[in-house]
């Protein structure tokens, strides 16, 4: 468990390091003190809290502390689903791809967490996204979900470079409680 000194925390913050002892002598910011000397420290899951309640920038803290997903799709009403199941105030960044070069463009930049790739874009095009998110040694330990249609024909295909597979219609609220579960495993996501 990572904490912090009120130093630190003023750092991030912004603000003087005074301010932050008020936070924490007021209750406002949880922590606690050294046995045997007035030095305070503030646990990351604590900070984290704090800021995200009262609307604080997270700083460095984002990458640690935010779940990003990125959605390979076209399917608006599945976007705006699993947009609203991935919230920001539950530790939810998303961004959204509409083809493979968008998909690359977008993983390099955004650097997600886990990539859902609906096979509704074409079978061909998902598998050639998640086969060369696979062979990019820096997307090696990045979660990727397939969403398969249920369009009746069977779905064979060579599954080894997907970690998990969903098939149409699903519960977004199901999906998204996986994501917290495999995401939370490798994060500390508060």
């Amino acid at each position: 468990m990572k904490v912090f000194t009120t130093g630190q925390v003023a750092k991030i913050c912004k603000v003087a390091p005074r301010t932050v002892s008020k936070w924490f002598d007021s209750g406002r910011l949880k922590g606690y003190r050294i046995p045997g000397s007035q030095d305070r420290r503030i646990p990351r899951e604590y900070l984290i809290k704090f800021l995200k309640e009262h609307g604080m920038p997270l700083g460095d803290l984002e990458d640690e502390a935010m779940a990003k997903v990125l959605i390979v799709a076209q399917d608006q009403v599945l976007i705006e689903n699993l947009r609203r199941e991935l919230p920001l105030e539950r530790s939810f960044k998303v961004a959204v791809a509409a083809s493979g070069f968008d998909a690359g463009i977008q993983a390099e930049s955004f650097h997600p967490d886990c990539i859902i790739v609906d096979f509704s874009i074409g079978r061909t095009e998902a598998l050639q996204i998640c086969q060369n998110l696979r062979r990019n040694a820096e997307f090696a330990e990045v979660t990727l979900i397939a969403l398969l249609p249920d369009d009746g024909s069977a779905v064979s295909f060579d599954r080894s470079a997907i970690n998990e597979t969903f098939k149409k219609p699903f519960d977004a609220a199901l999906l998204a409680e996986r994501l917290r579960t495999l995401i939370g495993a490798k994060k500390e996501l508060v």
